[in-house]
């Protein structure tokens, strides 16, 4: 009964990230987990603090 509880938390969280992903990639962000990913230029390479390549301030 326990495996079944642990499983199923697993499969809820796992749904639930699966369904934001999705419905950030149709709302057109191109970093899901940059603060700035509406507006990004989406070259972040994974390094994204607010500043994009985009979006950098000199």
């Amino acid at each position: 009964m326990e495996n079944a509880i642990v499983i199923l938390i697993v499969a809820l969280i796992l749904g639930v990230s699966i369904t934001y992903i999705v419905k950030a990639k149709r709302a057109g962000v191109k970093c899901i987990g940059c603060p700035v990913g509406g507006t990004c230029s989406g070259k972040c390479s994974g390094n994204c603090s607010g500043n994009c390549e985009g979006n950098v301030e000199k």
